[in-house]
């Protein structure tokens, strides 16, 4: 699904990753960890193509295209959608605008809203004056819309109540193709992800979102590297026991 190769990125005059390596496959759900200004959020964003962030070396290839330096609206199309943790508030341009423009379903707009409690702001310029779990429906309100191949996803369960959280957890399971896991779960990881199309990468701090998604694999990021690579289960305990030092024990042994 996506090859990331030695891409290192600046933001002004400061470089933020240094030759990260990364592979996701078809149908596999990747976790980010790491502490804050680690890089996690810029590499998102450089995968989606926002112009602040600088590609100085290295490559972005998606689907089997370089999308090192295409604009966000071609990268949209291609089938990359993200979840932002703080995105902008955009006056006189509403929720329901926004889904119809991306709508890729055969639901109309009021009941792709009512899958995550969004029907009460759909008339709402985007984001304005909205609480924390309102942001997140939003958010997901467009990419369930949108239907992308690859999620990027930014602290999704972040600024958010317990209620919103289970939400905004199945809401993210269903668009990861969770159900189909559980109808068979003696199936190995090679035929699971067969059967999954749509794949994930996604930044987590708390890891509340684990409860509600079958990662593969965790990436452990600290001062723009990958200093650690391996299950995501065993990787936030090592973070929640120890800290992310000791997460730099790790071997990294493949991409």
């Amino acid at each position: 699904m996506m090859h990331i190769k030695d891409l290192s990125v600046s933001v002004g005059n400061r470089r933020i990753l240094n030759g990260i390596n990364l592979r996701i496959r078809e149908g596999e759900t990747v976790v980010l960890f790491g502490p804050n200004g680690s890089g996690k959020t810029t590499l998102l964003m450089t995968l989606m193509g926002f112009s602040r962030y600088k590609v100085e070396s290295g490559q972005i290839i998606f689907k089997g295209q370089d999308i090192t330096h295409m604009a966000v609206s071609d990268r949209v199309k291609l089938g990359l959608g993200m979840m932002f943790q703080r995105p902008p508030t955009v006056d006189g341009v509403t929720v329901r605008d926004v889904v119809n423009l991306c709508n890729r379903t055969d639901l109309n707009v009021q009941e792709l809203a009512s899958r995550v409690n969004a029907g009460e702001f759909l008339d709402r310029s985007i984001n304005a004056g909205f609480s924390g779990g309102e942001i997140k429906r939003s958010e997901l309100l467009q990419l369930t819309a949108q239907q992308p191949d690859l999620l990027l996803l930014d602290e999704p369960e972040s600024g958010v109540d317990i209620e919103n959280i289970n939400l905004i957890g199945r809401t993210i399971g269903n668009l990861l193709e969770e159900r189909i896991v559980h109808a068979d779960t003696d199936i190995s990881l090679k035929e699971l992800h067969r059967r999954r199309h749509r794949s994930g990468l996604v930044i987590t701090h708390t890891g509340y979102i684990l409860d509600y998604i079958s990662a593969d694999r965790g990436v452990v990021f600290m001062n723009g590297h990958i200093v650690c690579r391996g299950n995501p289960t065993d990787i936030l305990k090592t973070i929640r026991n120890s800290g992310f030092e000791e997460c730099k024990r790790c071997e990294t042994i493949e991409s």
